[in-house]
């Protein structure tokens, strides 16, 4: 696989944050009274809108009160997110032979772009991307072509010269709606054969197979 850009997701792609996740979403929903769901079902909403994932847990419909438990979702976050979030291991090994072969590259996130910034900071790869973009950078965020189209653009390349690598439907729905090549990675919670059933150049178990 050889591509001039190489655009990442972040959570389940990047790094695994989940313990973190669970944990602020089960916080919100219970002090608000909705029934406890299990781990894995807020698992297989990470990578969506904070929102759309409320929506799901609680069947909420209300703009103004999902906006109020994504407000409390961040207060929570911001206690947990930075020390319970780990970059996968073979993720800096890769990152470095891209970024050494003259390969650029950048992060496409739904998560705050000072969350994503807070882990690459921490592990001392922030200088590596040449991108990032979170959910504040964009007025619609994936799987809305948004910050992918952001990302060529600013980087002037073709979007016949990028891929977006991602481990969820959202991501493969980004990619499509970007018109950007998918390479799907297998360490979400999304199955490779769920993920075959998007257009795809790759399905992955590690990025190392990028390389």
């Amino acid at each position: 696989m050889q591509y001039s850009v190489y655009l990442f997701d972040f959570d389940y792609t990047l790094a695994n944050a989940e313990t973190a996740i669970v944990k602020c979403y089960r916080t919100v929903i219970l002090r608000h009274g909705h029934p406890d769901v299990p781990d894995d079902t807020i698992k297989r909403g990470i990578g969506q809108g904070i929102n759309e994932i409320f929506k799901t847990l609680t069947g909420v419909e209300d703009a103004e009160t999902l906006n109020q438990y994504a407000e409390e979702y961040m207060c929570e976050a911001d206690i947990y997110m930075a020390d319970e979030t780990f970059l996968y291991p073979s993720v800096i090994p890769v990152i470095t032979e891209l970024k050494n072969r003259g390969q650029k590259l950048g992060i496409i996130s739904n998560k705050l772009r000072r969350r994503i910034m807070e882990t690459l900071h921490k592990n001392n790869i922030a200088d590596l991307f040449d991108i990032v973009i979170g959910s504040e950078d964009v007025r619609d965020i994936k799987p809305a072509p948004d910050g992918v189209l952001k990302a060529t653009a600013e980087l002037g390349v073709d979007i016949s010269d990028a891929v977006y690598i991602g481990d969820s439907p959202t991501d493969a729905q980004t990619a499509q709606n970007a018109g950007v090549a998918f390479a799907a990675v297998t360490t979400g919670a999304t199955t490779a054969d769920e993920l075959r059933a998007f257009p795809h150049v790759a399905v992955i178990a590690d990025l190392a197979e990028l390389l």
